[in-house]
């Protein structure tokens, strides 16, 4: 992490998601019946779905702390993924809702010049979105948490609906009343969009998709630098919530003492934990072999497990 106070944002972030939610729920809720603005009543919504979504992070990050059980024996860091998954249908199902409203508005006639006032509301909710996201982009990239980084592409899409609607109304005020519907039905697309993208991650990450392959090589090169290791049989990690678990097989001199083997194991273990944020467990193997000069191998050229999910 890049600072001290990174672990301690992840628990304010959503707390402070959550209450600008709900605020502009309401703020752009009354304003839009206020101005007449269906766009900006419709980005409302919207933001009443997130509401919601921040609830689900919240849940899914606390349920995520507890410790491994027997039944759960890599923790409880995939409900994340499940959360993430959760936040995607709540936009998804949102914004087909806002489409359709839009779209029957426009089929049956029901349309109306919004105020020019309407463009603060649209206005403030993009910067407020925008700002949202890059706090909570922030926190979920250093603490590897793909709840809260679904909750920051939450935000963004708010930020992008926001611009929509507030483009929308300027038209409309222009003498457009139907631009207004128009850009609601443009935010709806834009947000499932995001939605679909949130599922998919969710599901890769569900089906234990493999750590990125950068951080294998680290943990190649870091693994190989230590004296008494011959080689690697395997190297494979994967993700679970935040956390990333890693399991390795090296090969050692079948003439070393059962000492030195643990010794070696040891070592592995704690500089993969120094070296690597997110590591929450290391597993080690041994494997004695023939050793025949002391060559090392000097590129990455073993077999690497990589599960895309």
């Amino acid at each position: 992490m890049k600072f001290e106070y990174c672990r301690s944002c992840r628990d304010e972030v959503v707390w402070w998601a959550f209450l600008i939610n709900i605020g502009q729920t309401i703020y752009k809720g009354l304003l839009g019946i206020m101005t007449g603005s269906a766009a900006l009543v419709a980005d409302s919504m919207h933001s009443g779905a997130d509401v919601v979504a921040s609830g689900v992070t919240m849940l899914s990050l606390k349920l995520s702390n507890r410790p491994a059980d027997e039944r759960h024996p890599y923790g409880y860091g995939n409900i994340q993924f499940i959360s993430s998954a959760i936040v995607g249908l709540i936009l998804i199902l949102g914004a087909i809702y806002l489409i359709y409203e839009s779209t029957m508005s426009i089929i049956q006639g029901d349309i109306s010049t919004p105020s020019i006032f309407a463009v603060l509301g649209a206005g403030l909710s993009a910067i407020t979105n925008e700002l949202m996201y890059r706090y909570q982009y922030c926190v979920g990239q250093e603490n590897n948490s793909p709840a809260i980084l679904a909750n920051a592409w939450d935000n963004r899409s708010d930020a992008l609906s926001s611009l929509a609607v507030l483009v929308g109304i300027v038209i409309a005020v222009a003498g457009f009343p139907m631009a207004d519907n128009l850009a609601a039905i443009v935010v709806g697309f834009m947000v499932i969009r995001i939605g679909v993208e949130l599922n998919t991650d969710a599901i890769n990450g569900l089906m234990d998709s493999s750590i990125d392959i950068d951080d294998l090589k680290v943990v190649y090169n870091l693994v190989m630098a230590i004296e008494g290791v011959e080689g690697i049989v395997y190297l494979r990690g994967r993700n679970v919530g935040e956390d990333m678990h890693i399991e390795i097989d090296v090969k050692v001199d079948r003439k070393l003492p059962v000492r030195e083997g643990d010794r070696i194991t040891e070592w592995i273990e704690e500089k993969i934990m120094y070296e690597l944020a997110h590591v929450r467990e290391v597993r080690v193997m041994i494997t004695p072999v023939e050793v025949i000069g002391k060559k090392k191998k000097t590129h990455f050229d073993i077999p690497i497990e990589v599960n895309r999910g």
